[in-house]
């Protein structure tokens, strides 16, 4: 598994580290690291702004950089053969999305602050832009790292639910884990005690589909490092993943990809998880 971990001084970003190895024993890892001078990126905006010790300052930020990179990769397991360090001057965010296709990378890990969604939305973060705007699957971390032992899958359909299987069979966790098949079925909110538009059909068909997607899915993650188990909750589907988070060390979700401005107004399953789930979640692509 080749992996890219977006790392800055920051204690959430020595977590999605640690987090990583807890998880998975990837085989290729590559650290990311932007260093963000903001208008100062620029040298003709210093030299016209008369800012004083440009370069020094400069050469400063890029070595605070190099050290980072130098004490995240002495926390990197020994048996890794294959570690990179990137180190530019840029954008954090776009830095690992350029590394990420560039080494078309399988994982990207990074962590979050804590923003709320309307800041983030506004003012954006490293881990919002990433999750926005990547095409491969994004492992968000809140917290410290922790021992996977129990894992909440949440599936809307089939697409969301071959998806997760396939990637869980091609990328089985480092420890035996417990993994509960979720699925929440959406109520139509149509009482009628004639049943004269055939919603009691209709429901009873949904409890049916839910029942077998679950049961299926569960199926397919049979395997002697999974314990594996079925939940069909009625109820709105990210309030129920966070229900059921609870107790859970991480979340694996499926992203349908919408992005700008019909996510912000419309939001999506995995983009609410991220924001209201404690526990790290790995959205898939």
């Amino acid at each position: 598994m080749r992996v890219i971990i977006g790392v800055d001084w920051s204690d959430q970003a020595f977590a999605a580290l640690s987090q990583t190895f807890l998880l998975y024993h990837p085989t290729d890892v590559t650290l990311v690291h932007g260093v963000d001078l903001g208008i100062l990126k620029h040298p003709f905006v210093a030299q016209a702004g008369n800012v004083q010790g440009y370069d020094d300052f400069r050469k400063a930020m890029v070595d605070s950089g190099n050290q980072l990179l130098d004490r995240a990769a002495a926390l990197i397991p020994t048996e890794i053969a294959s570690i990179r360090k990137v180190n530019e001057i840029g954008n954090p965010a776009q830095l690992i999305l350029d590394s990420t296709e560039n080494l078309s990378a399988d994982l990207v890990v990074v962590g979050v602050r804590g923003r709320n969604r309307l800041s983030e939305a506004v003012l954006g973060s490293v881990s919002h832009r990433v999750l926005m705007h990547g095409t491969r699957p994004v492992l968000i971390v809140r917290g410290a790292a922790r021992k996977i032992q129990r894992v909440l899958v949440a599936i809307e359909d089939r697409d969301d639910a071959d998806r997760i299987a396939k990637w869980l069979t091609h990328h089985p966790f480092t420890d035996p884990t417990e993994v509960c098949v979720l699925h929440a079925l959406v109520p139509i909110g149509v009482s009628d005690p004639y049943d004269a538009l055939g919603t009691g059909t209709w429901w009873e068909g949904a409890e049916r589909y839910a029942d077998e997607l679950v049961q299926s899915t569960a199926g397919k993650l049979l395997n002697p490092r999974y314990t594996v188990s079925t939940n069909v909750a009625t109820g709105n589907p990210a309030t129920v993943i966070e229900r059921e988070a609870k107790g859970r060390d991480l979340v694996v979700v499926s992203s349908h990809g919408r992005k700008g401005l019909s996510r912000f107004l419309l939001g999506s399953v995995s983009h609410a998880v991220v924001h209201h789930v404690t526990s790290p979640v790995l959205v898939l692509r």
